[in-house]
């Protein structure tokens, strides 16, 4: 589906006027660069020769600095731990003068790092240090304390579950009532199976593996969402029983998928013409897809601006962003 210029360009334009809460999973992005040239003789194992290292941020830390990329006004909230990876996140939204009041520090709580160890430009493996158990209670009273604090502002608002424990049916459900009278698009970007935790939000955007998982289907990456067939009719029954307007299914290197409430759906092709890395795309997708309609997007045209945004950053290595130069190039 492709989608007249013009249009795409004011879409972009409204991005500055544009406001957009985030709110998830915290984390750290490590990646070490070296490369290999020899087996240890200690093991079977390929010893990586470092170059360099850096911190980038992740998660629905990833997904904030994507909208904050392209010149949005965008808020944060989420837990980090009282450590020197709490400190150093804290310090990245300082920089780009990104308010941190929605974001709490728990002491016992380590901050999540995800190390990748990247050999000639291919991820070789990945370590995670992190707590996967609930947040604290009053931790998820804060964070709507903040949310009720900036909700007058937003044009949409960004749920971005890894499934850390931020993400909670009390955190849920105190959005849902914080919102339930204002026109505020919510976007879901899950990865826990059982949908119902989103329910009567607006758009939820699993992945092709995300989306099988919750409808009962094993692999859908290859198969497209379409009128007659098992997929489609699993996941209009998804949007009708969870009260959601529309599903945005991610399939890698066979584009996306977009299923709204009435029936209608489109397929878009993917956009790259180069992969070097994944990671980080499906931050952008729905950092971009919630920003897009912000600014005034119908669903499908936020899909496409978003697909064209994966296109850029999965042509970069690491945790990457877009400017609006290079979303209006790749347009």
């Amino acid at each position: 589906m492709r989608m007249n210029k013009k249009r795409a360009f004011e879409i972009i334009a409204n991005f500055s006027r544009s406001k957009v809460l985030v709110v998830g999973d915290m984390m750290v992005d490590h990646f070490i660069w070296g490369k290999v040239s020899r087996i240890s003789p200690e093991a079977p194992v390929p010893v990586l020769e470092v170059h360099s290292d850096n911190l980038l941020l992740g998660g629905c830390a990833n997904v904030l600095n994507n909208i904050y990329s392209l010149g949005c006004k965008v808020y944060g909230s989420g837990v980090v731990g009282a450590d020197e990876m709490g400190k150093r996140l804290l310090d990245e939204f300082h920089k780009r003068n990104i308010s941190t009041e929605g974001i709490i520090v728990e002491s016992d709580r380590p901050t999540t790092i995800k190390t990748r160890i990247i050999a000639h430009s291919q991820q070789v493996v990945r370590f995670d240090r992190e707590s996967r158990e609930p947040v604290q209670q009053k931790s998820i009273e804060r964070m709507i304390e903040y949310i009720k604090t900036v909700r007058a502002d937003l044009g949409a608002i960004v749920i971005s579950d890894y499934n850390k424990g931020v993400i909670t049916k009390p955190l849920l459900d105190g959005i849902r009532d914080l919102i339930a009278d204002r026109s505020i698009a919510v976007c879901v970007d899950p990865k826990q199976s059982d949908f119902s935790l989103y329910q009567g939000f607006d758009v939820i955007t699993p992945n092709h593996y995300e989306a099988g998982q919750a409808i009962g289907i094993e692999d859908i990456k290859k198969n497209k969402v379409e009128k007659g067939n098992g997929i489609y009719e699993a996941v209009r029954a998804i949007l009708a029983q969870f009260h959601l307007k529309a599903m945005l299914i991610t399939r890698g290197e066979e584009g996306m998928s977009l299923l709204e409430e009435n029936g209608k759906v489109v397929h878009i092709p993917a956009r790259a013409r180069e992969v070097f890395d994944v990671t980080g795309a499906g931050d952008t997708v729905i950092g971009v897809f919630a920003l897009s309609l912000a600014a005034g997007a119908t669903f499908r045209e936020a899909a496409i601006l978003a697909n064209h945004a994966a296109g850029v950053v999965v042509g970069k290595v690491g945790t990457a962003t877009v400017s609006p130069e290079e979303l209006r190039k790749a347009l």
